[in-house]
């Protein structure tokens, strides 16, 4: 009987630590249909709005390592239920901003929260959940992280057209306080007595300085341009784009941290990585995978609620429906997940996911059109989910499947921290391709237009840009020829955008290929034992 009752418990646990990784990733895609309404409101400018939804992803990427670290020595569940509380008010400060300013400070706190739900999350399920459990308890996780992702852009516009943008923000103080008793009350404290408690200080300035200066090179790249700069930021008097020295100090202070946590390790010291574990074959490989999957996995969120407002003239509700399909996918694919688990191996799952991804990318492409109607996209995005939702849990599940518990929080904020890097590099690419194709497209068709005027077309064409698409209906009154061209190539480029996604999501496969595919999901009954002991050693597990 005590047996069952800890067998419920756990898995009312992990009930609530699935609802705090949703509360992470809905406010990480929220935004992107509430920001019309916010911008209207506070008045912000362009540079406020881009800050507005990277700021959280910037901080948020650069905090997972240390989180996951102090994770292991002080409390998992602790670290879960600090970063709960932050995220939650620090909604509060986010939903009551008057101003740009305080918006995008609060979201900068949240990122902190973030970073500190994310890996306590994942290396309390490694601790938790053995064997046949564990496959299926990440398969939940995963698929929570592929239908949040689309349920968010779903809530933000509900909340956005029948009430206001603040209560997108709003919504996650009662999540939170409700996430919060059941963690209480559901899940018991795991942490590993033998971790040092002394925190690798100069490893964590290291690790933050380097994931900052790369997020943020790779965000702003196209703002600041990647070499030259023709809008340099207000902090920056040269010519030359600032976006090539932030590029230097990652690469500079990336050096510097893997020469100091090697010199540490030798000398029997705390680190903030555990370089040890890159001897594991599936944690190392895993990762590799794992970032370049990220690459193109959110090549469509990026993009298709853009067009789907911008150019079929859809609002934020009615994108929210379409994009539904997504997370019916993903949730979908938990309960496959759960059913074929002990019987085909993880790296099995992971590839078939990852090929459902592909697949489901290319059908959205090539139904892109200015007059298609939902039903035309909605089956590839549902194909899209199924795939996120295998490969994302499932690809998880290998990661850390031979990393022992006294570093479970190291291995999950690394691998957290390779996927965040592999977005961004994602969004940075993608952004590109989407914005320099319309903008090159655009100009393009309307040099036919021997009825517009040359400043015209110059203008028209930074409007609709500049304002990532936005800008397009108010060309319909004066210039009903260029709005129609408009559309037409804010569908191509988005097209390219997603060509360019299934591109990285077949390199992704490939680099899966690298994995061991000969163990199932039960075979993880092992790790308890032999399997981490050698990880401990150094030993390579596979």
């Amino acid at each position: 009987m005590n047996v069952a009752r800890a067998s419920r418990k756990r898995w009312l646990g992990l009930l609530f630590i699935s609802i705090a990784v949703a509360l992470i990733i809905v406010d990480s895609t929220i935004v992107n249909v509430a920001i019309p309404s916010v911008v209207e409101e506070l008045d912000l400018n362009s540079t406020q709005v881009q800050w507005v939804q990277e700021s959280y992803t910037l901080v948020f990427a650069s905090l997972l390592l240390v989180f996951g670290t102090l994770a292991d020595r002080y409390g998992r569940r602790r670290v879960l239920l600090i970063g709960v509380a932050i995220f939650a008010l620090s909604s509060i400060l986010a939903a009551t901003a008057a101003t740009g300013e305080l918006l995008i400070a609060s979201r900068l706190v949240q990122g902190i929260g973030g970073a500190m739900i994310l890996p306590a999350s994942l290396s309390t399920i490694n601790a938790t959940f053995r064997g046949r459990e564990r496959a299926i308890a990440f398969a939940v996780w995963g698929s929570t992280i592929g239908g949040m992702a689309a349920v968010g852009p779903l809530l933000g516009g509900w909340l956005t057209t029948y009430y206001s943008w603040r209560w997108a923000f709003g919504i996650n103080v009662p999540l939170g306080v409700i996430i919060v008793i059941g963690i209480l009350i559901f899940t018991i404290e795991s942490k590993e007595p033998s971790a040092q408690r002394r925190v690798d200080v100069v490893g964590a300035a290291l690790s933050v300085v380097l994931f900052a200066s790369l997020v943020f090179a790779l965000i702003e790249g196209r703002s600041y341009g990647w070499f030259f700069s023709d809008l340099p930021p207000a902090f920056w008097t040269w010519n030359v784009s600032p976006i090539p020295f932030v590029f230097a100090l990652a690469i500079l202070t990336g050096i510097l941290f893997v020469r100091w946590g090697f010199a540490r390790e030798r000398a029997g010291k705390s680190t903030m990585l555990a370089f040890g574990l890159l001897r594991i074959a599936s944690f190392r490989n895993g990762n590799i995978a794992a970032m370049i999957v990220s690459l193109g996995e959110f090549g469509i969120i990026l993009s298709l609620p853009l067009w789907l407002q911008n150019v079929l003239g859809y609002d934020a509700l009615q994108t929210g429906f379409v994009i539904l399909a997504l997370a019916i996918g993903s949730f979908v694919a938990s309960g496959f997940a759960g059913a074929f688990g002990n019987k085909v191996t993880p790296v099995t799952i992971v590839r078939f996911g990852i090929g459902a991804e592909i697949v489901g990318v290319l059908i959205v492409a090539f139904n892109l059109s200015p007059d298609a109607a939902w039903w035309n996209i909605a089956p590839g995005l549902f194909v899209y989910g199924f795939g996120v939702g295998l490969a994302t849990a499932q690809l998880t599940s290998v990661v850390l499947r031979d990393v022992p518990l006294s570093q479970s929080g190291q291995g999950s904020g690394t691998q957290s921290t390779a996927r965040q890097v592999g977005s961004a590099l994602g969004i940075a690419i993608l952004g590109t391709v989407l914005f320099a194709s319309l903008g090159s497209g655009l100009n393009a068709k309307l040099e036919t237009r021997t009825e517009i005027p040359d400043s015209a077309r110059t203008a028209i064409v930074h409007l609709v840009v500049d304002s990532a698409g936005t800008g397009i209906s108010t060309l319909d009154t004066k210039y009903p020829d260029a709005a129609a061209d408009a559309r037409q190539a804010f569908t191509n480029s988005t097209r390219y955008s997603a060509f360019a996604a299934a591109g990285f999501l077949a390199i992704g496969f490939i680099a899966s290929l690298r994995l061991d595919g000969s163990r199932r999901g039960d075979d993880d009954t092992e790790d308890a034992g032999g399997n981490q002991s050698d990880a401990l050693s150094g030993k390579p597990a596979d």
